[in-house]
């Protein structure tokens, strides 16, 4: 099957910047968009960013200047470089791959890492 480990995520002060990172591994065919959500306490998990297989990036307005997404298709690995981190950006943080698992269904399923904790304080 397909397992995404994060990793990168701890403490940081308002204004530090962090990189967090998540490998896929297991048996697929390919990975489609690949992103970053997460979830604070009390709050519903929200997406983060996200990139195509092709590059395209979307990022949530929160972070949009401070957040860049990147991966590396050989590694099936994404990136998240967060700058200008804020107390409002603590959460754990997940990683998330639409993967087509088979060569001969085109059919995309969706899973999830662990999480990763991100804290942003003083």
């Amino acid at each position: 099957q397909v397992q995404l480990v994060e990793s990168g995520g701890g403490l940081v002060q308002p204004g530090g910047s962090l990189r967090l990172s998540c490998a896929a591994s297991g048996s697929f065919w390919s990975i489609n968009d690949m992103g970053w959500y997460r979830q604070a306490p009390g709050k519903q998990r929200e997406l983060v960013a996200v990139v195509t297989k092709g590059g395209t990036t979307n990022y949530a307005d929160s972070v949009k200047g401070r957040f860049t997404i990147s991966r590396d298709n050989a590694k099936n690995t994404v990136y998240l470089q967060m700058n200008s981190l804020k107390p409002e950006d603590t959460a754990v943080y997940y990683c998330n791959a639409k993967v087509r698992v088979s060569r001969w269904r085109d059919m995309v399923a969706d899973y999830w890492g662990p999480g990763t904790q991100v804290t942003v304080s003083s």
